[in-house]
């Protein structure tokens, strides 16, 4: 099993930065995650719980929790990624005038030996991503 906790810190409220990260057909505008949309809304907030994210390559997340403007959860349901058990959460923590978010996720390699890889390479995708996130709060804070 690989893990990985990213973290990143904003200079916006939660309740912002909770918003920009739960718009799961606005990631194409931060995230490397090209093609984002939203396949189902959730059963009680639109990209709540039970919701499902789509990206380009057939990838699919479904939103497992939802606790706005704290926790959510997730887990891959289909995608062609040598992955498998993809489970992944953020947790959101007021510090003062910031917002740390903390991205962690686990899942085991679907070809052995490249688990060190794959750590490394999602690793890297979600602190760029998280890089794009605050330049896309800057932009939009004018």
């Amino acid at each position: 099993m690989q893990r990985i906790r990213v973290e990143y810190s904003y200079a916006v409220r939660a309740e912002t930065l909770w918003d920009a990260y739960t718009d799961h057909a606005g990631w194409s505008a931060w995230a490397l995650t090209p093609g984002a949309r939203l396949i189902r809304e959730g059963r009680i907030d639109r990209n709540g719980s039970g919701a499902v994210r789509g990206f380009i390559g057939g990838l699919r997340e479904e939103i497992l929790d939802f606790e706005p403007p704290r926790h959510m959860s997730y887990r891959v349901i289909a995608g062609h990624f040598p992955i498998t058990n993809h489970f992944g959460e953020v947790f959101l923590e007021s510090e003062g005038m910031e917002t740390r978010l903390i991205w962690c996720c686990q899942f085991d390699p679907t070809i052995p030996g490249t688990g060190l890889l794959l750590q490394k390479f999602v690793g890297w995708t979600f602190r760029r991503s998280l890089i794009g996130l605050e330049r896309h709060l800057s932009a939009a804070q004018g």
